[in-house]
């Protein structure tokens, strides 16, 4: 490579299985920042402070120093051959890196447990006969279509009036009228009223699921799902909001990644199905309070400081390009609303698909996530929270955590002589998902290597079976167990990872018990828990019960319900009654708010203990 000049330098990056892509920037920028400027998507959950140590390459022509974090992420043998944290990697001179690949499909839930609903979209679809105008009916072609559908009133969009005509004209005064709450938004030439469709959207911090709904039948035609692309701005929506505070473009920057996602996946479901773009009409979408003020370019500060202030609960009027979906230009978007900064519209959709309003018995539904949402249905009383679990669920915080992709551990047994790994796409482990995370410790406690207090047992204390001593280890000062003896390194549990799981668990333990205390009951009183979300699907009832992650009832009574805000979602766009009851739900819940509760430390510490 030729210089560029001594304050620029020039970086080439080769992504696996993309051509490679040169890139010129100031001298002393990060990796990180080179890829991100420039759309090369590069894996990491902590928004480019090093925390995560999950943005990793390879220098092969060139120099970059090693940072003081380095040595933490890779081996000295890594080192040498090259591998860097990008985000601490500065290019001083011209370089040539590798790219690993990112993992863009985790393993996801794309359905989850819902209801029947009454079938009543708000997308109408009417065929008629006009007659044609003579110099005796000389109405015009509005009239005509308002007359023969007297039984509905309805405002008209331009476009609408503009296709009327030359649709009357193409199919003899056959035409549809295609009609959304009460807007005409187009008028088709001839009868299309059996080709009608509708997006559902689960917009999540993690993970983006889209389904595609025949409004005719109520049924799906097609569903996919992808990783956020805003990953790279951090894991949780703590860090997302932090990066636009500290970056104005970070706003604009996320707002174009959650459109580019979802309009990507609208193209992908309608490809599959066979389905032309123009004829979606509605979109829905079901997201927490960040995600949705990132996908409508508000600005999000609000959300992360007290007393925490959204920008709005409910947003009327919104159409699929305001969410930067390409689909019929007329279409109207449906976003649910929020309960509150940190139980938004997500949970709104997950209580409405699993009937939390419907049912006299005593419900807990707890959807865990970096944010984790939990709703107590108490009779005829309806308390929410939002605890701050943290990204270890997700393996961002975890030393080899990693998302639930192939490679990854979701499930781990222990005996007494050996350790059973269940691997994702059944192939040599990778690292360990949030899954498998909670699984091994469950494990290691009912072994007795992991103490009620969470500390990890040495091979020489009292009563370590034999076969395991040798995974119990010292890496640095930190206390280890290995899971799996690979051919280049080995997988370990450290110490920190279980006090990582150990704090999400309390918050979660500490959210729930409270809510009980709010309604005076306790958790033998709960009849059922509802585990809603990716996590809650792959998530071991029985580990769960066992380091206190859920209450401790019978494990019959523990329901993984999967991606109950899609379904809610969908429910929305099959029925307008479902928007009201939506709607209702605004009213009918009370939020309890943890912050501020003087006690919360206390009951927190009182949670930690397995």
């Amino acid at each position: 490579m030729t210089e560029p000049g001594p304050d620029r330098v020039r970086i080439r990056f080769h992504p696996d299985g993309s051509a490679p892509r040169e890139v010129r920037v100031p001298a002393g920028t990060t990796l990180f920042d080179a890829a991100s400027w420039n759309g090369i998507a590069v894996d990491s959950t902590c928004g480019g402070h090093g925390t995560c140590k999950k943005c990793l390459m390879r220098v092969i022509e060139g120099d970059v120093p090693v940072s003081r974090v380095d040595p933490r992420a890779f081996t000295p043998e890594q080192l040498r051959a090259g591998w860097r944290l990008a985000c601490r990697a500065a290019a001083e001179q011209d370089v040539v890196v590798e790219v690993p690949p990112l993992v863009t499909r985790p393993k996801a839930a794309t359905v989850g447990v819902g209801r029947q609903v009454v079938l009543r979209p708000a997308v109408q679809k009417r065929c008629v006969t006009l007659p044609e105008p003579s110099l005796a009916d000389q109405r015009s072609d509005l009239e005509r279509l308002r007359a023969a559908l007297d039984d509905l009133e309805f405002s008209a969009d331009l476009r609408a009036v503009r296709n009327l005509s030359r649709a009357m004209r193409a199919a003899d005064g056959v035409v549809t009228a295609v009609i959304v709450d009460d807007v005409l938004v187009d008028v088709e030439p001839g009868d299309t009223g059996a080709r009608c469709y509708a997006l559902a959207f689960d917009l999540g911090t993690t993970t983006v699921v889209a389904t595609l709904l025949d409004l005719v039948t109520g049924t799906p035609a097609a569903v996919a799902s992808v990783l956020n692309p805003q990953q790279p701005h951090g894991a949780d929506v703590i860090t997302r909001i932090s990066a636009t505070m500290m970056d104005p473009s970070a706003l604009d920057r996320l707002t174009a990644l959650a459109h580019s996602a979802l309009d990507g996946l609208a193209g992908e479901v309608c490809a599959e199905a066979g389905v032309d773009r123009r004829e979606v009409y509605e979109i829905a979408l079901a997201g927490n309070a960040t995600m949705v003020h990132l996908a409508l370019g508000l600005d999000p500060e609000p959300l992360g400081v007290a007393p925490f202030v959204m920008a709005g609960r409910e947003f009327p009027g919104l159409t699929a390009r305001d969410l930067g979906v390409q689909v019929h230009p007329g279409a109207r978007a449906y976003v649910f609303p929020a309960l509150g900064a940190y139980v938004g519209g997500d949970v709104v959709a997950g209580a409405l698909a699993s009937g939390m309003d419907r049912d006299r018995r005593i419900r807990l539904f707890i959807d865990i996530g970096t944010n984790c949402e939990i709703v107590l249905a108490a009779g005829d009383r309806l308390l929410a929270t939002a605890a701050p679990a943290g990204p270890a669920f997700e393996g961002a915080a975890i030393r080899c955590g990693m998302r639930a992709a192939p490679g990854a551990i979701e499930g781990v047994k222990i005996s007494e002589d050996d350790v059973l790994l269940d691997v994702i796409g059944d192939v040599e482990p990778l690292g360990l998902a949030g899954s498998g995370l909670v699984d091994a410790v469950a494990a290691l406690v009912s072994t007795g290597l992991v103490d009620a207090s969470g500390r990890l047992a040495t091979a020489d204390d009292p009563g370590v079976p034999p076969g395991l001593a040798a995974r119990l280890r010292t890496v640095g000062e930190e206390r280890a167990f290995v899971l799996h003896s690979g051919p280049q390194h080995d997988l370990c549990l450290f110490q920190r990872d279980i006090r990582e799981l150990q704090f999400a668990k309390a918050a979660i333990a500490t959210g729930w018990s409270l809510l009980l205390e709010e309604a005076g009951l306790t958790q033998d009183d709960v009849a059922q828990v509802v585990l809603a979300g990716s996590f809650g699907s792959y998530l071991s009832a029985s580990a769960a019960v066992r380091i206190g992650l859920v209450p401790g009832v019978s494990l019959l009574r523990i329901v993984s319900a999967g991606n109950v805000a899609g379904e809610g979602a969908k429910m929305a766009l099959l029925s307008v009654r479902e928007r009201a009851a939506a709607r209702a739900l605004l009213e009918e819940v009370r939020y309890v708010e943890l912050s501020d509760r003087p006690d919360f430390n206390d009951r927190f510490v009182d949670r930690l203990a397995f």
